[in-house]
């Protein structure tokens, strides 16, 4: 049997700021990984159908 799901603790103070800063900022993904990404998109979805999802 599936155990509860717990609570999210909440952020406060300056994990909280910290937090919310590199929300407004994020690090730039490589394009590199971006593009590696895509490829294994393009593979999954060349290989599979999802026509019965609906």
């Amino acid at each position: 049997m599936a155990r509860p799901i717990e609570e999210t603790p909440m952020i406060i103070g300056e994990e909280a700021e910290r937090f919310m800063e590199e929300i407004k900022h994020p690090m730039p993904e490589d394009p590199k990984e971006i593009e590696r990404g895509r490829e294994i998109y393009e593979y999954f979805k060349a290989k599979g159908s999802f026509n019965n999802l609906r």
